[in-house]
């Protein structure tokens, strides 16, 4: 599976040690024999002696031999970002039982965090297993596995996990904080308690971050990644930080293998080279994968889902809409209610009557008049610009007025022959309700793979294809190029709102009136998907 384990050949310290400071090596050595006594916990290397890989040498050695004139580290943060199957879980591991049993602290109190609990205690469980298979620490350390807590008999220092889901983090007196997949944090709550004013009775606390690349620019790993870079690169100078970052840029060739060994210290060791061709062969073949296989293989920083509809064909379809030249025309709609504080979204597809006609796409949005203000400075989008432009309509109050919405709705029905409108059946049932009162065909629409697939690949082929027109609306763009994309086993996508952080209502309600569009068409003639059956392509 491995070629021969790389070795340090050579140590430089780190660029990043502040004038005042110098390298020990004796204080380095320890650290690293210390960790080179425990044992390797899964798979072909189980029960195997921890031998450090050239590039963990050298983060220990910077981490732990950089000292102060005073004899303690200079790095108090220590942030590592690195793609999936690097060794990154025994890494933390190691160095949390580093700092638990070999730090010479009395009563440390170390800290495993993560996201959630389930996720905190993989590096714990690889922690316990290391205590286990080393007989030194296994006659000193009691593991209580149901607390997940580590406990060091001789100085009463003790490794405990911490999650995001825990209520009170308060009135730690920290030594060391491992942060397992900092980019799973919900918010920055757990991590603001762990790393400010915690470790202030500690002479040299640690707080060792590792994490692969995440999707939410917004987070709070985003903001130690962007902070990490600027030290990089010299914008910024914070001499107590220490960072190694492992990854591509987004102009790299993805699909090449000198490009994966830049983002990949351990190819060839940890994970195989073949591992990594399978991941992208399989990116190359369905445009869905390539986001993970960029986030996770290359650790890029990827926006959700821009690499599903590729905006630059999108905007080739925005040939002009005329409202009053559909007037009487068939149409079906789609109504995306989502929260009652969010955008709602009403998109209209008219279906071509011939064969040189495209798929007309006519939306509309709608969102609360008294929050206007505040969503466009918390969310950074424009929606005030989008009102006065007439892409983007108000309701009165902080929440949706429905009551507004169908009368909207009425008016249009007088316009345009709307066939059907399909909707999410979790929506509102009352709205439903009220339009079928008012005359309106209306179709629950469910949102898992069965019913969304078909219609979202048919999206894009008519995309690239540009056989639809959007007139270029703004509020739409901005869904389309916010969707993330979620494939099951059977090569089935669908739009997925829980990782697409943000709105897609817009893209959802698109996708249902496509669907029936396509299905119903001008004349309740048979459906395109009865004629050709429904699409397996992936690819674009």
């Amino acid at each position: 599976m491995a070629d021969k384990m790389r070795k340090l050949e050579s140590y430089t310290p780190t660029k990043f040690m502040s004038e005042t400071s110098h390298y020990d090596k004796s204080a380095a050595d320890y650290a690293v024999n210390f960790i080179e006594c425990l044992c390797h916990t899964k798979g072909t290397w189980a029960h195997k002696p921890f031998e450090l890989i050239d590039w963990q040498e050298k983060i220990i050695r910077d981490i732990f031999g950089v000292l102060k004139p005073n004899g303690y580290r200079q790095f108090n943060t220590a942030y590592i970002e690195i793609p999936k199957k690097q060794g990154k879980s025994e890494l933390a591991a190691a160095v949390a039982l580093l700092l638990t049993c070999g730090d010479g602290e009395e009563r440390a109190e170390v800290y495993g965090c993560a996201a959630d609990r389930q996720q905190a205690s993989i590096v714990f469980n690889v922690a316990a297993d290391m205590v286990r298979m080393c007989p030194a620490l296994s006659k000193r350390v009691k593991i209580l596995d149901s607390q997940k807590r580590l406990i060091y008999q001789p100085t009463g220092s003790i490794y405990q996990v911490l999650s995001a889901d825990v209520g009170n983090k308060h009135g730690f007196n920290t030594h060391g904080v491992v942060f397992d997949e900092l980019h799973t944090q919900p918010n920055r709550k757990l991590y603001d308690v762990m790393t400010k004013g915690s470790g202030d009775a500690r002479m040299q606390p640690l707080y060792f971050l590792i994490t692969t690349a995440g999707n939410d620019t917004k987070s709070i790993c985003y903001e130690i990644h962007q902070k990490a870079l600027d030290i990089i690169e010299g914008r910024k100078i914070d001499h107590t930080f220490y960072t190694v970052i492992y990854g591509t840029s987004e102009e790299d060739d993805w699909t090449d293998p000198k490009v994966w060994a830049k983002a990949n210290p351990s190819l060839g060791i940890t994970v195989g080279i073949d591992k990594v061709q399978d991941a992208c062969e399989s990116a190359k073949q369905n445009p869905a994968e390539e986001n993970s296989f960029r986030q996770l293989r290359l650790n890029q920083w990827v926006k959700q889902a821009v690499r599903w509809m590729p905006m630059e064909k999108w905007d080739k379809c925005a040939f002009a809409v005329r409202e009053d030249d559909l007037e009487g025309r068939v149409c079906y709609g789609g109504l995306d209610l989502s929260s009652t504080t969010d955008i709602t979204a009403f998109v209209l597809i008219f279906p071509p009557r011939d064969e040189d006609e495209k798929y007309i796409i006519l939306p509309y949005f709608w969102i609360p008049e008294d929050n206007l203000e505040l969503r466009v400075r918390r969310d950074h989008v424009p929606y005030d610009l989008w009102q006065r432009q007439g892409f983007l309509q108000t309701t009165e109050g902080n929440v949706v007025h429905y009551g507004f919405i169908e009368k909207f709705i009425e008016r249009l029905g007088e316009k345009f022959n709307i066939r059907e409108i399909a909707f999410d059946r979790w929506g509102a049932v009352q709205m439903v309700q009220n339009l079928e009162g008012m005359g309106f065909t209306v179709v629950p629409f469910g949102q898992g793979f069965k019913d969304m697939s078909p219609p979202t690949k048919e999206l894009m082929k008519l995309t690239l294809e540009e056989k639809i027109a959007h007139g270029g609306q703004p509020v739409l763009r901005w869904n389309m190029d916010n969707i993330f994309i979620r494939t099951d086993p059977a090569g089935n996508i669908k739009p997925d709102k829980e990782k697409s952080t943000e709105k897609i209502d817009g893209a959802v309600a698109t996708i249902m009136a496509l669907d029936r569009a396509i299905r119903c068409g001008n004349d309740n003639t048979e459906s395109v998907y009865d004629s050709r059956g429904i699409l397996f392509i992936d690819t674009y």
